[in-house]
């Protein structure tokens, strides 16, 4: 069975954010780095080479695939910022109608900058998908 390609690689999480470019979207990820940490009380750490996350959980599924993965986080990508659900949006409407504007991948949130939505409703959908994880899963912190 395969393991999963992400995984945490305990690179510096200030020197990856201070090398992200431009410079627009390394002052939106040092935001989103201090949201995350402020909503999770989790230190970051780096998995795979762009993805910032916060807190971990093991998953065991019915095919007897297992292994770890990051709770949520983000990746500030050349594109767009990516915010990580696990469980993905769906159970989420309300909240995403009141975000502002983004587009939507299973468990991926991408957003242009973060001038195009509210922090505060941001904080929630976060708070709210980890809330959901920990129902399905042993979430710790990182």
């Amino acid at each position: 069975m395969a393991d999963n390609k992400t995984q945490p690689t305990y690179q510096d999480v200030a020197a990856f954010l201070a090398a992200v470019t431009p410079q627009r979207r390394r002052e939106d990820a040092v935001v989103l780095d201090a949201l995350f940490r402020e909503v999770t009380g989790w230190t970051p750490c780096m998995w795979g080479s762009s993805i910032i996350g916060y807190g971990q959980y093991h998953y065991v599924y019915d095919s007897g695939r297992e292994g770890d993965f990051l709770a949520t986080g983000f990746s500030p990508r050349k594109a767009n910022l990516v915010i990580y659900i696990m469980p993905g949006y769906a159970d989420f409407g309300d909240l995403l109608g009141r975000l502002g504007k983004h587009k939507l991948g299973r468990s991926c949130l991408y957003i242009n900058k973060l001038a195009d939505v509210d922090l505060d409703v941001l904080a929630t959908l976060i708070r709210a998908g980890l809330n959901d994880l920990q129902t399905r899963w042993t979430v710790v912190g990182s």
